[in-house]
């Protein structure tokens, strides 16, 4: 049965769901070997290429897609139900998105199922070649991935380059990790006994991702779950779904076979009800989230049932730390990275500066002169330095959180409304005169703002730092190697910068401590939360 013959079906409740309800290929039964994955198989694709305002501006217009991506194929929702997709800088639509629920989620769990062995069953260095080819198709496409990016999303083009660049950077790492996947012989303590341990592939995986890093949030998921012989299926964002559809367009071509990666697509409304299937889901072996505390506390409820493995990167409350013996330019330039950066909008972006009061006057000085020169524009103009708010929601939000600090005694030094500018926009912003009492010191402001305070001892500046139930990022400015030490090792976070604003790649390790969530993604270590470790113990005789 067709797969969407099979989402109706499953929607009017007429048919149960078998086991390996998606069809038997032939790689699903037995692995492909080297030389059959130097191109795509075929694939039957459901639907032609979508136009709109978007798809005429890119190189290559098959990139833009509006339908769900599910066991290869290109799917509507079995209602033929859409949501629109707007650009935040303009609202100007940009096109409409298959709004898929629980029975298409079924679906794409049941396809990401069945494809398991056949991928599994593949040689680390076979999943490498699809990985590196994947890499390659997004960095030939770089420009075309951007430019979707920076329309639904509303980040500076420069930006969304340097996104796509960084997206697929994690497709090339992991490409090259998943031949180095390996266990281990371990010295037995009983006589006539050899242990050894293998790691194998978790299982089916499932990701449910943000909008303010469309295509590297998938990624950085999707490619060690891949690299490890997992099958993922994922949710992305409402507001940013077409990024997510060009990276399955590209895997397509790259050679990734039908249900190994799907991506369904769903409206703000219907996003509950396709997390919940993949939480109950006892096919669901691993789950990874990236967004907010509260989600991923409730996403941490809902697995438990079935006790899956999770992956949580949760919000953050980044401490910014200017000691009064570091180079006040370099912490300057740092701080205008790490705070404005995607206008703010980064779990790792800067929240609260602490400055240490002999030099406080010099920073806020130097500090609002930088700031005074960023650019608020759309993202599409090559001098644009800062883009829109994802929503109207995001504005109100950063200018509540204003107006709380002023009434308390903060002072707005450069910015502090929208620049003049309708729609989604806050210009970025300085605030001096900060204290614990205001709500942007214990919420994450996500937005281009930045408030500082002030402190006088090292002991003070880490004690306000770790006064925060969340623990994600952390940044301190010094040239005293050892206060650099200590600091690093007593913040509770993470990702500690040092002598640097920008701290993200896919060589270090990236995730938080406390309420920041769990697990690490990126570096050596992200492909281990897609494998399971399996000890063998043997029996030898004696000659």
């Amino acid at each position: 049965m067709a797969p969407r013959t099979l989402v109706a079906a499953l929607a009017t409740g007429t048919m149960a769901l078998p086991a390996r309800a998606l069809g038997t290929a032939a790689w699903k039964t037995r692995p492909l070997l080297a030389r059959e994955i130097t191109r795509p198989r075929a694939r039957t694709l459901c639907s032609a290429v979508s136009v709109g305002p978007l798809a005429s501006q890119l190189r290559d217009p098959t990139l833009f897609r509006q339908q769900a991506y599910v066991d290869g194929q290109w799917m509507d929702a079995s209602s033929g139900d859409t949501f629109s997709v707007s650009d935040p800088a303009t609202g100007e639509l940009l096109g409409v998105c298959a709004d898929m629920g629980c029975a298409e989620t079924v679906v794409a769990i049941a396809a990401a199922k069945a494809a398991l062995p056949g991928w599994s069953g593949w040689t680390g260095k076979e999943r490498a070649a699809v990985l590196r080819r994947w890499y390659e198709l997004m960095m030939a496409n770089q420009h075309d991935l951007a430019l979707i990016m920076t329309r639904e999303q509303g980040k500076p083009l420069a930006e969304s380059l340097g996104e796509i660049s960084y997206a697929a950077s994690f497709c090339e790492w992991f490409g090259e990790e998943a031949k180095r996947v390996a266990g281990q012989v371990l010295s037995c303590p009983t006589p006539g006994r050899r242990i050894v341990t293998m790691k194998q592939p978790v299982g089916v995986a499932a990701a449910i991702t943000p909008w303010n890093f469309p295509s590297a949030m998938i990624t950085r998921k999707a490619a060690p779950a891949l690299a490890a012989g997992c099958t993922m299926v994922v949710k992305p964002s409402d507001l940013t779904p077409y990024s997510a559809l060009a990276l399955c367009e590209l895997a397509h071509r790259a050679g990734v076979p039908p249900g190994v990666l799907s991506v369904v697509t769903a409206s703000v409304g219907n996003a509950p009800a396709v997390g919940d299937a993949m939480c109950a889901s006892s096919d669901v072996r691993k789950l990874s989230f990236t967004g907010s505390t509260a989600v991923g506390k409730l996403l941490m409820r809902q697995c438990s049932g079935t006790v899956k493995r999770l992956s949580l990167e949760l919000g953050g409350n980044a401490p910014f730390i200017v000691f009064d013996d570091c180079d006040l330019d370099k912490a300057v330039e740092g701080a205008v990275a790490a705070k404005f950066r995607n206008a703010g909008q980064t779990c790792v972006c800067t929240n609260r500066l602490f400055v240490q009061r002999q030099v406080h006057q010099a920073f806020v000085a130097k500090f609002a002169t930088a700031v005074s020169k960023l650019k608020l524009g759309i993202g599409t103009d090559p001098s644009t330095t800062t883009g829109p708010l994802i929503n109207p929601a995001a504005v109100t939000k950063v200018e509540a959180l204003v107006a709380d600090a002023v009434t308390k005694g903060a002072t707005v030094v450069v910015g502090g409304s929208s620049g003049g500018r309708p729609g989604n926009f806050f210009a970025p912003t300085v605030l001096d005169g900060c204290d614990a009492t205001m709500l942007l010191a214990t919420q994450e402001i996500f937005g281009p703002v930045a408030p500082i305070f002030v402190f006088d001892t090292e002991a003070e500046a880490i004690a306000a730092a770790n006064d925060t139930p969340a623990g994600l990022a952390a940044y301190c400015f010094t040239r005293d190697l050892s206060r650099a030490w200590r600091v690093a090792e007593r913040l509770e976070y993470g990702i500690v910068g040092v002598n640097a604003g920008v701290v993200s790649n896919e060589v270090a390790p990236f995730g938080g401590f406390k309420e920041s969530g769990l697990g690490r993604e990126g570096s050596s270590v992200g492909i281990d939360e897609y494998l399971e470790v399996k000890s063998v113990t043997m029996a030898v005789d004696d000659a």
